[in-house]
């Protein structure tokens, strides 16, 4: 074969038949296309007669979708992860996020008025005499406003997640 072509940079990869990486092990590939003898993790069925030592992996005869996830370590009894079996899947969460709001109450309003505000919570305007007028005393005009806001304390996007780069997951069907 050539110098360049497909051919050649497989078997420079390793890739083929002897190498290093068992069937089925997912491997993180720069391309959208998986070189001769390997499947996307897409979540697709594959016949398991025709790759008898990816069905050895993987008995359901389908692959596990990793498209958009990321693969975590089993915890196999550690205690990080309780609980977990291999190959389950996961849903998104984010540790908890606190904040508090103190209070004193006041004789001019009838109502409690916030006087600190830690963690998430923040103190955005105060026009009374340092603390925030929780039930105004003449209408809206004297009330404040305290905030909460959780990217204060975290970083913040429509989803939570770490920081990532994206490849396709393949594995070796044969």
């Amino acid at each position: 074969m050539p110098n360049g072509s497909p051919g050649v940079i497989f078997l420079n990869l390793g890739l083929g038949e002897g190498s290093a990486l068992p069937v089925g092990v997912p491997v993180p590939w720069p391309s959208a296309t998986p070189p001769e003898g390997w499947l996307k993790c897409n979540g697709a069925a594959f016949d398991k007669t025709k790759y008898p030592k990816l069905a050895l992996a993987y008995p359901s005869g389908s692959l596990p979708d990793l498209r958009g996830e990321f693969i975590r370590g089993w915890d196999d009894g550690r205690g990080a992860d309780k609980g977990r079996g291999l190959l389950s899947a996961q849903n998104f969460a984010i540790q908890n996020i606190i904040g508090s709001l103190t209070s004193r109450s006041s004789a001019l309003t009838g109502g409690g008025v916030v006087v600190e505000a830690n963690g998430a919570f923040s103190v955005a305007k105060q026009s009374g005499a340092n603390y925030v007028q929780m039930q105004g005393a003449s209408g809206s005009s004297a009330a404040d406003v305290t905030t909460f806001d959780a990217s204060r304390n975290v970083n913040t996007a429509i989803e939570t997640r770490p920081r990532n780069v994206a490849y396709n997951y393949i594995v070796r069907a044969q």
